[in-house]
């Protein structure tokens, strides 16, 4: 997977500066095959909803749905957005500009709406910078490109923006190549308005890694001693080791399938260039949809059926545009596959048992017609569903022992379901571990509170045989009674017994009369006049 073969590090710093509330938000997300990072800066004035914070996730959870460097599918990430932000905009119109970026590892896409902005450095120098939708940016474009637009009075009038209520267009480049030792930078107006590209670069200089690299620019930022500082985000994206791609051995079949299809016709050089032309494509088609085949496979088997369900859809699309009906259809099959053991998974977590059992069957049906695809899969769930009926009916019994108070009943049930829960790694087998120590807890206190009775019971017959004088009985009553309450931690009872052991010890060891005890200090009364204490 091209994430464990890459090392891109990321850190980022979001504050208020000095308001009490951020406008602002930041977030990303790195999957196995594509990274996505989004730097939003809130626009409008609503105390209840951040509008920033609403069109990350909303842009997320597209990206999550469908992680792809497709350049269509970032503008449909940014149009959810847009939607959200209408849909939710009530009280006032919320507002946002934003920053994208999304990669594959080796490649990235920038996408923009507003003035949030991305700079590119390699080697210590700039090599790429946002364009600002703003009326700033279009004067610099068409009048004066020397013009600084951090210091442009019209720098925050933006001609596009997350929100806009029509004509929505947002920045999508084209694909640009990554290179170890690249840093990337995010960055909201809040930020760039006072820290210039130079002083990025300077502050690149010498430092270890993002983390020191976005502190030092905060540094930057602040030291400028702004009597008001605006909300501010900036993040950098160290990219210490990009993913290699293996393209030898792919170039060489594309051009061995685009020599086969090209027609051997000399009707003139354009028709040549054409027939090249698209046989490389469908050359290229065909590569990529054997990859995707094959990744998905791979996903497949590790268990990552939702990547499998993603990698499949991508090749049976090539497969469609490649107008191969064999393929198709064996990717498809494969999509409902493995959608089916997706669906069936879902409905066990959630206790549909046999809504579970049908979609697996179903699975088992569908992958027998390409060669029992997903067999083995299929029938441990299969298997293991019974366990897991098992296990639930077992819980159920061990419930209601519990209720009846029949706790140690009920423990020998809760274990036994959970030895069978980690052999199958049911996910219900933490709950079960839960009930088990409650049970436990019960049985400790309902063991302690027998103790307590017993020791009670001892306690009264040493009060029952003190009555009767019966001194050497009482003491080992007590004595008894006495260990009980110190296992069971009753220490203000453990005193109460020792008083009462030694009351007893008295009767059977009286003093005699008119000696004192030994070890007893006397009274001054009791001294002869030559030991009586000095008075002076």
């Amino acid at each position: 997977m091209r994430k464990e073969n890459c090392d891109f590090k990321t850190s980022f710093l979001s504050e208020a500066g000095s308001f009490l509330q951020n406008k602002d938000y930041f977030a990303y997300t790195e999957l196995d095959d594509v990274a996505c990072w989004v730097a939003i800066k809130g626009l409008d004035a609503d105390q209840e909803i951040s509008s920033a914070e609403l069109a990350v996730k909303a842009i997320l959870e597209r990206f999550m749905e469908k992680p792809t460097m497709s350049r269509r599918s970032i503008k449909k990430y940014l149009k959810h957005a847009q939607n959200i932000l209408q849909a939710q905009s009530l009280r006032v119109r919320l507002k946002a500009s934003v920053v994208i970026v999304v990669s594959d590892y080796s490649k990235m896409i920038v996408a923009v709406a507003g003035n949030s902005r991305l700079y590119h450095f390699r080697n210590g120098t700039l090599t790429y910078k946002s364009t600002d939708q703003s009326l700033a940016q279009e004067i610099v474009n068409n009048r004066n490109r020397s013009l600084d637009i951090s210091q442009h009075e019209e720098r925050g009038n933006l001609l596009n923006y997350l929100g806009k209520p029509n004509d929505f267009q947002p920045f999508v480049s084209k694909k640009m190549k990554l290179m170890d030792g690249d840093a990337l930078i995010l960055c909201t107006a809040g930020f760039w308005e006072d820290v210039s590209e130079i002083e990025m670069a300077d502050a690149l200089e010498g430092v270890k890694d993002s983390e020191q690299y976005t502190d030092l620019l905060e540094e930057i930022l602040l030291s400028r001693q702004r009597k008001v500082v605006e909300n501010y985000t900036v993040a950098a994206v160290f990219i210490n080791k990009v993913y290699q791609e293996t393209n030898k051995n792919k170039k060489k079949y594309i051009k061995m399938i685009a020599a086969a299809l090209v027609v051997a016709l000399v009707v003139g050089g354009s028709t040549i260039f054409y027939q090249a032309k698209q046989a490389k494509k469908i050359a290229e088609l065909s590569i990529e949809m054997k990859d995707h085949e094959k990744s998905g496979n791979q996903y497949f088997q590790d268990g990552n059926y939702d990547e499998a369900l993603l990698a499949y859809s991508e090749g049976r699309n090539a497969a469609k545009k490649l107008k191969d009906p064999i393929h198709r259809n064996l990717l498809a099959r494969k999509l409902r596959v493995t959608q089916l053991i997706i669906n069936g998974d879902q409905s066990a977590e959630t206790g549909k048992f046999a809504e579970a059992l049908e979609h697996y069957e179903k699975a088992k049906k569908e992958g027998k017609i390409i060669n029992g695809f997903g067999k083995g899969e299929v029938v441990q769930r299969i298997e293991n569903m019974d366990s897991i009926v098992e296990i639930v009916d077992a819980i159920k019994d061990a419930d209601f022992r519990f209720e009846a108070e029949d706790y140690n009943g009920a423990l020998a049930i809760y274990q036994k379901a959970r030895k069978k829960a980690l052999a199958i790694s049911f996910t219900g087998e933490p709950l079960i571990k839960t009930k088990i120590e409650d049970t436990e807890e019960k049985i400790k206190e309902l063991e302690k509170a027998q103790k307590e009775l017993k020791a009670e019971g001892l306690e009264k017959n040493g009060d029952q045989s003190y009555a009767r004088q019966e001194y050497a009985k009482a003491i080992e009553s007590y004595t008894l009674a006495q260990e009980i309450y110190q296992e069971t931690e009753l220490l203000a009872k453990v005193l109460g017994l020792e008083r009462k052991i030694m009351n007893v010890n008295d009767k059977l060891n009286p003093i005699p009369q008119g000696q004192a005890p030994e070890n007893a200090i006397p009274n001054e009364a009791d001294l002869p006049s030559d030991e009586a204490p000095d008075a002076r």
